[in-house]
C-alpha cells in the first residue's frame, strides 16, 4: 500500500528549530514536560493506598470504587479531542488550559467536604491529565525531528513510569503520616511552576484561528460519539461482575450501546466531519493498525503487571501494601532504564523496529516465566522474571508511535499522537477488567474446594472478592491461610496465561510494522483549519 499523501509543511507555523535552542532553554522546557507528565502520572497511583482513608473519610463504601472510575472515565474518553483542538488553536495555549483544569481539579479535590464534590473533582483532574499527558507528547513531536524524539520519548516515559512506582508508596506515607488531601495538595506547587515555565519558555507559534471559526470547526459530533461510546463501554466493563451481573441488562445495555456508538462514529469520520477527531486516514495502512494493535498489547500487558504483581504479594506472600511497592521496584527500574536506553539507541541509529521486535519478544517471554512464580517467596524468580518482563515492556514506549508518525505526515502528528494515547489508556482499563473477570471465574470454581477447609461463609467470601478480603486472609490460622493462600496463587497463574495470549498478539503484530526512515530534519508542524478528509 503506498504511504499516506502528506499536506506541504507550514512555516509560519514553525517553532523554534532545535539548533536555534540553547541547552538552557531545551532543558528548561523539557523540565517543565515531563513535570507535568509527572504529577498527572502520579495521581493515577497516589491514592490506591489512600483509598480506604478516602472511603470511611466520606463514609461511601461505593467510594471505592468511584474515586477511580471517575478519574478513568473523564480521562480516557476525552483524548482524541485534545489533540485535534490543538491543531485548531495551537499547542501551547492547549497544554496551558489543560494545566489549568488539572490544577482546579486537584484544588476541588483537596478542600472538597463532599463525596459528590470530591468525584467531580476527580473527574475534572481527569479532564486535565488527559490534555497534560497527550499535548506533552505532541510538543515533544513538534519540537524535535523524528530522529530526535526517540529520546525525548524515552525520558518522558521514564519520567512516567517513575511516577506510577512512587505513587502508592508516596499516597501510603501522605495518609499514614498527614492526611490523604496531601496527596492532592502536593500537585498544586507543582502544577503552578509547570504552568508558570510553560508560558515563559515554550515557544510554539499558534495559528490565528478565530474562537468562533474553531469552535464551528470542532468535530462536535464525533466527540461525542467517541466520548460516549467510550464511557459506555467502561462503565459496562466497571459494572459487570461487581455491582450488576454480566448478564443484567443493565451491562448488556452498556456495552451494546457502546457498539452502536462507534459505529456512528466511524460513519461521521468517514462521510461526515471535515475536521474528524481521529481521521480514518491514519487507518489507511497495514503498519499503522499494527502499530495501534502493539500499543494496545503494550499498554494492556504493563497494567496487569503493575495490578496483579502487587495482588500475588499482598495476597499470597503477605507482604504489606507499602512492601509489595518495594517488591514491585526490579520491575519499575528494568522498565525505565530500558525505555532510557530505547529512546537512545532510535535516536543514534535511526530505527526503531528491531528495538520493537526484541521488546516485545522479551515482554512475551517475561509474562510467560510469571506463570512458574510459586506459592512461596522464591526471590531469584520474583526479581528476574520482573526484570525480564520490564526490560521488554520498557522497550515499547516509543516504538509503536514513532512507527505511526513517521508514516502519516507531520499535518496529522497530533491526531495520531493523541490516538495512539488513547488507544493505551483504553487497554489499561480493559485489562484490568478483563483480569479481575478471569481471576474471579477461577476463584469461584475453587469455592467448592475451599469449603471443605474454611466453611461457606468463609469460602464464599474468599471465593467471590478475594481481593477486598486481603485482611481476612491475613488473619486465618496457617492450615486455613496456606489453603487460600494455594486458591490465590493458581488462579492468578491463569491471570498471567492470559496475558501471556495478549502478549503473543502484540508480537505477532510487531512482525507487521515496517521501518521507516527517521528523519533528522526537523518539520514544521501543519495547524490551522484544512480539510483532514485527504487522502
Amino acid at each position: 500500500m503506498d504511504p499516506i499523501p502528506s499536506h506541504p509543511e507550514s512555516s509560519p507555523n514553525s517553532p523554534t528549530p532545535t539548533s536555534d535552542r540553547s541547552f538552557l532553554q531545551t532543558f528548561t522546557i523539557l523540565t517543565a514536560l515531563c513535570a507535568g507528565v509527572f504529577v498527572a502520572a502520579l495521581d493515577v497511583t497516589i491514592i490506591t493506598t489512600a483509598l480506604p482513608s478516602i472511603a470511611a473519610h466520606f463514609e461511601s463504601s461505593s467510594a471505592y470504587t468511584w474515586i477511580g472510575s471517575s478519574y478513568i472515565l473523564a480521562n480516557t474518553a476525552t483524548i482524541p479531542a485534545w489533540g485535534k483542538v490543538s491543531d485548531i488553536w495551537g499547542r501551547k495555549p492547549l497544554l496551558l488550559v489543560a494545566t489549568v483544569i488539572f490544577f482546579s481539579g486537584s484544588l476541588i479535590c483537596a478542600v472538597g467536604n463532599t463525596i459528590a464534590i470530591f468525584l467531580f473533582g476527580r473527574a475534572v483532574q481527569g479532564l486535565g491529565a488527559a490534555g497534560l499527558i497527550t499535548l506533552v507528547n505532541i510538543c515533544v513531536s513538534d519540537l524535535f525531528s523524528l530522529r530526535d524524539r526517540g529520546l525525548y520519548f524515552g525520558l518522558i516515559s521514564v519520567v512516567w513510569a517513575l511516577a506510577s512506582g512512587v505513587g502508592p508508596v508516596l499516597g501510603g506515607v501522605f495518609t499514614e503520616k498527614a492526611s490523604w488531601r496531601w496527596c492532592f495538595w502536593v500537585n498544586l506547587p507543582v502544577t503552578g511552576l509547570v504552568f508558570l515555565l510553560l508560558w515563559l519558555t515554550l515557544k510554539l507559534e499558534s495559528p490565528d484561528t478565530p474562537i468562533w471559526s474553531g469552535l464551528k470547526a470542532v468535530d462536535w459530533t464525533g466527540c461525542l460519539f467517541v466520548i460516549g461510546s467510550t464511557i459506555m463501554l467502561l462503565l459496562g466493563l466497571d459494572f459487570g461482575g461487581v455491582s450488576h451481573p454480566w448478564n443484567s441488562a443493565t451491562v448488556i445495555c452498556l456495552i451494546i450501546f457502546a457498539g452502536v456508538l462507534l459505529g456512528l462514529f466511524v460513519v461521521n469520520e468517514w462521510r461526515l466531519a471535515k475536521y474528524p477527531v481521529i481521521p480514518l486516514v491514519l487507518f489507511h495502512h497495514r503498519s499503522g493498525i499494527a502499530s495501534f494493535l502493539v500499543c494496545f498489547c503494550h499498554g494492556y500487558i504493563f497494567m496487569g503487571e503493575a495490578y496483579y504483581l502487587p495482588l500475588y504479594f499482598q495476597a499470597v506472600l503477605s507482604s504489606s501494601p507499602i512492601m509489595s511497592g518495594v517488591y514491585i521496584i526490579p520491575f519499575v527500574l528494568a522498565l525505565t532504564v530500558s525505555a532510557a536506553l530505547t529512546g537512545f539507541f532510535i535516536q543514534k541509529t535511526g530505527v526503531y523496529v528491531p528495538a520493537m521486535w526484541s521488546g516485545l519478544a522479551a515482554m512475551t517471554l517475561g509474562v510467560g516465566l510469571l506463570i512458574n512464580l510459586e506459592v512461596t517467596a522464591n526471590w531469584g524468580k520474583i526479581m528476574g522474571f520482573q526484570v525480564i518482563a520490564g526490560i521488554g515492556i520498557g522497550m515499547n514506549f516509543e516504538g509503536p508511535l514513532l512507527a505511526l508518525q513517521a508514516i502519516v505526515g507531520s499535518e496529522n502528528t497530533a491526531t495520531a499522537t493523541a490516538t495512539i494515547g488513547f488507544v493505551r489508556t483504553l487497554s489499561t482499563a480493559i485489562s484490568v477488567v478483563i483480569g479481575t473477570v478471569v481471576f474471579q471465574n477461577q476463584m469461584a470454581r475453587k469455592e467448592s474446594q475451599l469449603v471443605s477447609t474454611l466453611g461457606q461463609q468463609l469460602a464464599s467470601q474468599v471465593s467471590r472478592d478475594a481481593m477486598a478480603n486481603i485482611k481476612v486472609i491475613d488473619t486465618l490460622p496457617l492450615d486455613q491461610k496456606l489453603v487460600a493462600r494455594q486458591a490465590i496463587y493458581g488462579s492468578l497463574q491463569t491471570v498471567w496465561i492470559m496475558y501471556v495470549a495478549f502478549a503473543a498478539v502484540g508480537l505477532v503484530a510487531g512482525v507487521f510494522v515496517e521501518g521507516h526512515h527517521l528523519d533528522t530534519e526537523h518539520k514544521a508542524p501543519v495547524l490551522g483549519l484544512r480539510d483532514d478528509n485527504e487522502g
